[in-house]
């Protein structure tokens, strides 16, 4: 597509115009940030509860494609690997993930466990785009999903909701709320949501080796006592999903005799504590997350027998705990002409990882551990009664202890400092426009797996050139960013503009080392380099239009232009110039809410991207894709009856795919693309009732 054409493409979500400026302009908070006026300076997209009750949505990815410049990959029984203006991981198998874009959920990190972002009972969903270093530190180099739920209240009240849907899809879900006495409000919500999945093995003859079982269960207590808030918040969830995704006929009819899983047993939980003082306001927040998943899968995509002679069999499942607590304390001050906050933090984070394969004569086990210690602080301060300057920093020592079964002992100990700076000017009651500065960190490691596999050479060959390899450096990024924003004086249209530019050094990028034996074969092992320096820039735009009383119109439209400027990969292919993966030119979207009647309303909705590479290992790519989705409900009283429809057109779309070698035995193994497919058409009927309302 020409760039005239990408900017003729506009794209929508019922909130992306939602946006906080001073006085007079409407606030909304958004508990990601450090200070409320943050959302004054940042490219943001909040998805309320509407919206995602309007997609049907089960999971976040159901409703990724509303967010500007946020993208993600399967090769997972769900879109669990998330990308912002082009950056982000795009799977993990050994090595522990550094994430680029840090998930939050009630303020507790569940980054790299994404499996566990159902949408059940959610108040909302905030997409922060660009480094949120003053926040995050060494993580949210591209940004920052935060996921808020419903709080406990006063106001009593049952609801249940029951749900079914294309695929053998069905849902369940209650929620009650009230207050228990002494002050104590509490909240407790559950869903059981199941679904066969869209893929069909005819070998085993079954519907439901890529089926989903999640079961959501979230506690809510608050306790408020004059300037004192105390706030208990518990999160389970038992995901017990299949994983038999990918077919060698690239259809959705698969083969394997061994199907995967990807399931996810999590608790996490937080204690938060709030004072409101005269001078200071202080907060207090202990946190912890617990994690088992097991990730597997059938290698060969096949059964034993469909090509004799030329076939293999193998399994691989990588099964992992995760074990984090975090302790953070921050001291504020607020007024109309400066806001601050200045705190600490402290984080202990624990992996283990045990591998069963097929090919190792015994489990691959190993442990990483990262301590991390943080100083951080924010200011806003008035110069004029029209012009702010806000600025933060952070600084963090983190620790790295890695161990494995194969006697492999590495550590790294660094400090890194992350911030930004900037002003905004109230032009008039109708018109803000800000620039700002910020830096953003991705933190080093350690490429366990070369170590693992160097360890397993030495007997055989010199690793000596290769030792450097076994550690990665950081990845720094500067983005630079202006940003507009309009609201007419009838209030009728709203308008929120960024344009903004992204260097990124020392880029970290997935390579492929091979090294032959003495026995003449080939070592294949994946590692992390920093052989790249690259350039994400774009535009993220959204537009919102009450046309009638009863009929509103929202626009959003995102450009990105991701590229490498400096890249020559392992195997010597220069890749200067070429795109980045995970990286659509355009994405659009433009939706009409329709209150029909007071008692109906509806939607309808279109969106699209652009096509882009799936990897920069290989030149396979996820298609064009342009998706209708569509909604309408009916309340009388205390009762709803929704009907919506993801995908009406049942559009092909790639959520992941491989192109660097063969996996059909029938075709001697030539190498062709291999790709796993989005989701089908899916229609859905809900049933609400809220008791005693």
């Amino acid at each position: 597509m020409r760039p005239y054409q990408q900017l003729m493409v506009v794209t929508a979500i019922s909130t992306s115009a939602v946006w906080v400026t001073a006085s007079p302009l409407e606030e909304v908070i958004v508990e990601a940030t450090l200070l409320a006026s943050d959302t004054q300076t940042i490219s943001l997209t909040t998805l309320d509860k509407e919206v995602l009750d309007q997609r049907g949505t089960t999971h976040l990815e159901d409703a990724l494609t509303l967010a500007a410049n946020t993208n993600a990959s399967a090769g997972a029984s769900r879109q669990r690997f998330f990308q912002i203006r082009g950056i982000g991981e795009r799977s993990q198998f050994i090595e522990p993930n550094n994430p680029s874009v840090v998930v939050m959920l009630d303020g507790i990190d569940i980054s790299g466990l994404g499996g566990a972002l159902t949408s059940y009972d959610l108040k909302k969903i905030d997409v922060l785009r660009g480094p949120q270093g003053s926040r995050m530190g060494a993580g949210a180099l591209a940004g920052l999903i935060n996921l808020t739920t419903q709080k406990p209240s006063e106001a009593s009240g049952v609801s249940a909701s029951f749900g079914a849907e294309s695929y053998g899809g069905s849902r369940a879900s209650a929620a009650i709320n009230g207050a228990i006495g002494g002050g104590i409000n509490a909240r407790l919500a559950h869903q059981q949501y199941r679904s066969d999945g869209w893929s069909k093995n005819t070998h085993l003859n079954r519907e439901d080796t890529n089926a989903r079982d999640e079961q959501t269960t979230r506690l809510g207590l608050q306790y408020q006592k004059d300037q004192q808030q105390l706030d208990l918040g518990i999160h389970h969830l038992d995901i017990d999903n299949g994983y038999d995704a990918f077919s060698l006929d690239n259809t959705r009819t698969t083969l394997s005799d061994e199907p995967g899983e990807d399931s996810l047993d999590l608790t996490a939980a937080r204690l938060a504590w709030q004072y409101s003082g005269v001078v200071l306001d202080h907060t207090m927040q202990l946190s912890s997350v617990s994690a088992d998943s097991v990730y597997s899968y059938d290698e060969d995509w096949s059964f034993v027998g469909i090509a004799p002679g030329w076939e293999y069999s193998s399994f691989d499942a990588y099964l992992r705990s995760n074990d984090r607590s975090a302790f953070e304390w921050r001291s504020s001050q607020s007024s109309d002409s400066r806001d601050w906050v200045a705190g600490i933090y402290l984080r202990q984070d624990e992996e283990q990882l045990t591998r069963n394969y097929t090919y190792l004569s015994a489990p691959f086990y190993s442990r990483n551990k990262v301590e991390t210690r943080a100083i951080f602080g924010q200011l806003r301060q008035s110069l004029a009664r029209s012009i702010d300057v806000f600025t933060g920093a952070r600084i963090e020592q983190r620790g790295l202890d890695y161990s494995d079964s194969i006697n492999v002992r590495e550590s790294l100990d660094k400090k890194y400092w992350t911030g930004h700076l900037g002003i905004r000017w109230q032009a008039n009651v109708n018109n803000q426009l800000r620039a700002s500065i910020s830096r953003g960190l991705r933190a080093g490691g350690v490429n366990a797996n070369l170590s693992s596999s160097l360890s397993a050479l030495e007997a055989e060959i010199d690793t000596t050139r290769y030792q450097t390899a076994k550690f990665f450096d950081a990845e720094s990024l500067i983005n630079f960013e202006l940003g507009w924003r309009f609201r007419n004086t009838a209030e009728t249209l709203t308008s929120s503009l960024t344009v903004f530019d992204m260097s990124r050094d020392d880029q970290q990028v997935k390579g492929s080392l091979v090294i032959q034996r003495e026995d003449g074969s080939f070592s294949f092992t994946d590692f992390t380099d920093n052989a790249a320096s690259g350039s994400n820039r774009g535009l993220e735009w959204s537009l919102g239009w009450q046309a009638t009383r009863s009929i509103n119109v929202d626009l959003m439209m995102a450009t990105l232009d991701a590229v490498f400027d400096n890249y020559v990969n392992i195997d010597g292919s220069n890749l200067s110039g070429r795109d980045q993966p995970q990286a659509p030119a355009w994405q659009y979207s433009l939706a009409m809410n329709w209150q029909a009647t007071p008692q109906i309303t509806t939607r309808i909705e279109l969106t699209g991207r652009d096509d882009y590479f799936l990897s920069d290992r290989h030149a396979v790519r996820s298609p064009q894709a342009t998706l209708v989705n569509v909604y309408a409900d009916w309340t009388k009283h205390d009762w709803t009856v929704a009907l919506w429809a993801r995908n009406l057109t049942d559009e092909e779309t790639v959520t992941r795919g491989f192109g660097t070698f063969g996996n059909d035995p029938r075709k001697e193994y030539i190498t062709e693309p291999y790709y796993q497919f989005g989701e089908p058409r899916v229609i859905g009927l809900t049933l609400n009732h809220h008791f005693g309302r």
